[in-house]
């Protein structure tokens, strides 16, 4: 169980909590490619840890990221004409580059105020379909990472950003749970139910097959954050076991294996009770984006709209749950990140670990509560967090894969090994 105190630390990302500073020492995505569609289009108003931000890309297809407010007089500059090169803020005119350096007065013809007033811009790194941003010190700005997905053709990705009115903990404990994986996505991956039920696939998983709803958990902290296997009975029978490897990159990542590709989901914090879950998928083969969004459960336009990335259900009509089709849905919700995000919500927006009481499947979880709270003990006392410096990500990936009783799982995820040990 943990204390008030402890879920506060984990929870709180403003720029003075111990997990917001620890949060700030990473770079984050803040925007998808295709929320700024091209030159001149319009600005996007955005939060991460807390703080508010404006988003665009100028004339010539560069993205920067400010302050949402004017350093002349605090209006929101996401209401800004993007034109000729800058942002240009409503109310008087003031223009600011990608840089943020201020380019037109028009209320103040002396040019010599240019030199002196900047708007505040942050360090942008635009890759693989992603914007993200440094908001951190300047001087402890941190190795750009490259990931497995950085590394396909932008056609064997699919990108998602899903703004979900929950703490990022709970979104990320989630991610990190096996045993609910057979359980509250039991109909993408337990064929007896859909064979008992004739239901409609709705989006099926082509991995994950799975009736061992209680695995066992083996877990090892690495220099990026941990990895850990759920054992399980091998659907296949023949002596064999099932041996799910899941990776968590320190400070958000997870990865998530399914047969013909991956899901990298980053759990990012918009503020204390918001997040940001960007899902890549990613394959060695080209995907099908109408596809992919059905799997994930997000092609029901009444509870997400891609364009504005917003998961609009609420308590009004049950998180979206159509209780009258649970005798084919076993959730009535249909669709994995769907069904990921209502378990998020129907928690509340900061949910109470004083109260919980857990069992063994849920070591996972409380691993990752952990790396956090090392990494947070790590900055407030002056040192780096784990994997801060780590560039070269690309062969964190994650297994699921039937084995003999034998074979350690530590055989499946050797990369990792070689990963650490090349880290040390």
């Amino acid at each position: 169980m943990m204390t008030r105190q402890e879920n506060e630390t984990l929870c709180r990302v403003g720029p003075d909590t111990p997990m917001g500073r620890t949060m700030r020492r990473y770079w984050h995505p803040i925007a998808t490619s295709a929320q700024l569609p091209s030159p001149d289009c319009a600005p996007l108003r955005t939060k991460l840890l807390g703080e508010n931000f404006v988003v665009f890309r100028d004339s010539d297809g560069k993205v920067g990221v400010l302050d949402e407010g004017c350093p002349h007089r605090g209006v929101s500059l996401a209401l800004g004409r993007v034109e000729e090169g800058g942002l240009r803020c409503l109310y008087h005119g003031w223009k600011f580059n990608v840089e943020g350096k201020l380019l037109e007065t028009p209320n103040h013809p002396d040019p010599r105020i240019c030199d002196v007033i900047k708007a505040k811009a942050y360090p942008v790194r635009e890759v693989s379909g992603l914007i993200w941003a440094y908001i951190g010190d300047a001087a402890k700005e941190p190795p750009f990472r490259r990931y497995a997905f950085d590394e396909v053709p932008a056609s064997n990705r699919v990108i998602h950003r899903i703004d979900v009115q929950a703490n990022y903990l709970q979104l990320a404990e989630g991610g990190v749970d096996s045993s609910h994986v057979g359980i509250l996505h039991t109909n993408q991956v337990r064929p007896s139910w859909r064979a008992m039920r004739q239901s409609s696939d709705q989006g099926v998983l082509d991995a994950a097959v799975m009736e061992d709803n209680a695995p066992s958990l083996e877990i090892e902290d690495t220099p990026f954050g941990y990895h850990y296997a759920a054992i399980r009975q091998s659907m296949a029978g023949g002596g064999k076991r099932n041996v799910r490897v899941t990776p968590f990159i320190l400070p958000t990542l997870r990865v998530i294996p399914a047969t013909f590709y991956y899901f990298n989901v980053f759990e990012t914090p918009m503020d204390d009770v918001s997040t940001a879950t960007y899902i890549v998928t990613h394959s060695d083969r080209p995907l099908v984006d109408e596809e992919i969004t059905k799997v994930v459960g997000l092609d029901d336009t009444r509870f997400y709209s891609r364009s504005e990335c917003a998961f609009t259900a609420t308590w009004a009509e049950r998180l979206g749950q159509d209780r009258a089709s649970m005798n084919q849905s076993w959730t009535g919700l249909w669709g994995i990140q769907r069904e990921d995000a209502v378990m998020a919500l129907a928690a509340g927006p900061i949910l109470d670990r004083t109260k919980e009481h857990l069992v063994a499947a849920d070591q996972a979880v409380v691993r990752l509560r952990r790396r956090l709270m090392d990494a947070v003990k790590l900055v407030e006392s002056g040192h780096a967090p784990p994997g801060v410096n780590l560039t070269d990500l690309t062969k964190v990936l994650a297994r699921d894969q039937d084995v003999a009783a034998d074979v350690p799982w530590q055989d499946l995820a050797r990369e990792h090994q070689e990963f650490a040990a090349a880290a040390e």
